[in-house]
């Protein structure tokens, strides 16, 4: 694999490392800010905002612009709202700089994603976009501990400014490894182009998919903690260690996704589905023991995460003429999931169904995603294009995107 493609994992680190880190900090700041805590927690909704909002308009505005520039520029971006977060007054301002912080995200990973296929032949496509998301999964297994023991030891204010380091590494490595602009790395649509690609029922259709399949996921991990502590019956202190696990899962299965996605896309998805609905449905058992809890986190993570690739590579698909905004779009249906599962898992707990509840809610997203991914497959069938397992088209030659030094 080239080894251009370390860049884009090193910017995922970052962003990977910065969404997630406050949920650990959150204590921190409220005390610091003299705030409360469901109040900080409008920190987490404010980072996503940005993300929902920055994605498919930082996608759109940038079409015509080279790709390498724009890459750079949204973790120049990341590197601002960072550091502005670090210097934040008060909790206006560092709301603020959240949602700036969000902005590029989706951006990143869907201009980040057309270069990182770009790269690499037809049949490794899907292992070249899980190798950019190792650095979003790494990011739970390292990133955020390392980054929440730093804002524990040094303050939270120290931890931004780590990530906005970790910002400029990116910047360094993509200046470094990217090619220079050439006529290859540049969209081969404007505005008005990228936005008429997203008419199309497949396109919505597989953006439907990521927003069940991955509500599934943060109805049941939006409230792991409880269910850990009060159904498996673990110390609090357990509970990063625990975590961490889930993103070993979450990596194991964004890496075998990618490999599998590259023989059977749509055998891949509803493959990961299935076992997402399998090991939701089972959680429940699962976290009665202290022994089989764990291994329900790491399941759990592995069966989400081996739909990454190939779902955003149906998004590019389906949106061919348009990849970077289809595929930022799909980072935006990812946050939305983020926020819709944790809301619909809220409503299994305020209903007294248990502290597992979420869980089976979240089984219950997993069906819908498969009921529309089933419905996706029918439609390809009747456009007779249900063969078409590989992205096609991303504008940009297999070769375009290596230097010869490289």
């Amino acid at each position: 694999m080239p080894l251009a493609l370390l860049a884009l994992a090193v910017g995922a680190f970052g962003i990977g490392t910065t969404e997630f880190v406050m949920m650990g900090l959150l204590p921190d700041v409220a005390d610091d800010l003299g705030i409360s805590i469901p109040t900080a927690g409008h920190l987490v909704s404010a980072y996503a905002i940005g993300v929902v909002v920055g994605a498919p308009l930082l996608a759109a505005v940038t079409a015509r612009m080279a790709r390498r520039k724009v890459l750079i520029g949204l973790m120049v971006l990341f590197v601002v709202g960072n550091t502005l977060s670090a210097f934040a007054p008060d909790h206006t301002s560092l709301l603020a700089a959240r949602f700036l912080s969000g902005l590029p995200h989706g951006a990143f990973f869907g201009v980040g994603a057309v270069v990182a296929t770009g790269m690499v032949s037809a049949e490794r496509k899907a292992r070249a976009v899980s190798l950019m998301f190792l650095g979003l999964t790494v990011a739970n297994i390292a990133g955020v501990p390392a980054a929440t023991l730093v804002g524990q030891q040094f303050g939270w204010r120290a931890t931004f400014l780590g990530v906005s380091v970790i910002g400029l590494a990116a910047i360094a490595s993509l200046a470094l490894l990217l090619p220079r602009t050439s006529e290859h790395d540049l969209a081969a649509t404007g505005l008005r182009g990228e936005l008429a690609a997203l008419r199309s029922v497949p396109v919505w259709l597989a953006l439907g998919t990521t927003v069940a399949g991955f509500g599934a996921l943060f109805s049941a991990y939006s409230y792991i903690t409880p269910m850990l502590t009060d159904s498996a019956g673990y110390a609090d202190s357990s509970v990063t260690l625990l975590l961490a696990l889930f993103g070993v899962g979450a990596t194991i299965g964004n890496l075998l996704g990618g490999r599998l996605a590259d023989r059977s896309m749509r055998g891949t998805l509803f493959g990961g589905l299935v076992s997402l609905v399998a090991v939701l449905a089972l959680f429940p058992l699962m976290m009665t023991t202290a022994w089989s809890a764990p291994l329900a986190v790491v399941l759990l993570g592995a069966a989400a995460f081996t739909t990454s690739s190939p779902l955003l590579l149906m998004v590019m698909e389906k949106a061919s003429s348009a990849p970077s905004l289809a595929s930022s779009a799909n980072q935006a249906a990812f946050n939305l999931a983020n926020a819709g599962g944790a809301w619909i898992g809220g409503l299994a707990l305020a209903a007294g169904y248990g502290v597992t509840s979420p869980a089976l809610a979240g089984a219950a997203l997993a069906v819908l995603g498969l009921a529309v991914a089933a419905v996706a497959y029918v439609v390809d069938r009747n456009r007779g294009t249900t063969n078409a397992g590989r992205i096609v088209a991303t504008h940009t030659p297999q070769h375009a995107e290596v230097p010869a030094h490289h």
